[in-house]
This record gives C-alpha cells, sequence and structure tokens, in this order.
C-alpha cells in the first residue's frame, strides 16, 4: 500500500511502486483531467505539480512521489475555475482541448515562479504539444494574466 497527498488529501493506493503515477491519478483516484498522450514524457498531457514543479506523469513511477505534494488540474483550483483556465477561455485558447490540462499546469508553474514572463520564458518553459497549434493564444492569455493579476472573467459564448 503507498501513500500519496493529491490535491490537498491523502490517498492510499494498493499499487506496484513502478507503475506511472499517470495511471494511479486515472485508474485508481479517478482523477481524469490529466491526460495520456505520448507515454514518454514528450507531449506535456500528463502534466501535474509535484512540490510546485511542472512534471509529467506518464513516465514518472509512482514510487517517486511518495513524500510529496501532487497537485493535479482539479485540485489547481478550490473554488472550481482558476484563473489560468478563465483566461484560457477569454482567450480563446482551446480548440480540441486535449493537451490543454497539462498547457494549464505547466502555465501555472510558470507564473507561480515569474508572474511577468517573456516570450522567451514561455517558449522556454511551455513546452507541451499542441496539434492544434494554440501557441499565440497560450502566449497572449499567459501575458494577460502577467498584466493583471487579478482573476480574470471569461467571455459569454
Amino acid at each position: 500500500m503507498l501513500e500519496l497527498n493529491v490535491n490537498g488529501r491523502t490517498h492510499t493506493v494498493d499499487v506496484e511502486p513502478e507503475m506511472p503515477l499517470l495511471w494511479v491519478l486515472r485508474d485508481h483516484l479517478n482523477l481524469l483531467g490529466t491526460k495520456y498522450g505520448c507515454g514518454i514524457s514528450v507531449c506535456g498531457a500528463c502534466t501535474v505539480h509535484i512540490d510546485g514543479e511542472p512534471v509529467r506523469s506518464c513516465t514518472l513511477p509512482v514510487s517517486e512521489a511518495l513524500g510529496t505534494k501532487i497537485v493535479t488540474i482539479e485540485g489547481l483550483s478550490q473554488d472550481g475555475l482558476h484563473r489560468i483556465q478563465a483566461a484560457w477561455i477569454a482567450h480563446e485558447v482551446p480548440q480540441c482541448g486535449y493537451c490543454q490540462t497539462g498547457m494549464i499546469m505547466s502555465a501555472a508553474a510558470l507564473l507561480a515562479k515569474n508572474p511577468k514572463p517573456t516570450d522567451a520564458d514561455i517558449d522556454k518553459t511551455i513546452t507541451n504539444l499542441c496539434r492544434c497549434g494554440t501557441y499565440a493564444r497560450v502566449r497572449t492569455a499567459i501575458h494577460a494574466l502577467a498584466e493583471d493579476p487579478a482573476p480574470i472573467v471569461p467571455k459569454n459564448p
């Protein structure tokens, strides 16, 4: 039995220590916001925070996450809609949306460390892949968050 701190709650799971964290989150804790994309830590759809750092969970053995604080997209905001999610909506970032939870988690980690990132900072940090090519909108949303730290109100569709 392994004990994990996920989204501020302690969970006990009966899994092999080498099981990737992604599958523990999805299959054992039913946290489906973290997505499977490539399985080789390239695309970033599986990005979660471990002790505040963005980590690709598809190849990380769950045993390496023991004793840490894990945050998934579900735990990013206790109130439901995080300001980054609101910025994504306001700037119409998602198209298909599959990669967006990983993108949002990467953006949250970037803004926590660097509240006013440059384009170069964003390009260096947000290495998630997006088949729809929404990179310019991601950059716009991140810059909007940097300019106004107040919560962003999404546009009504």
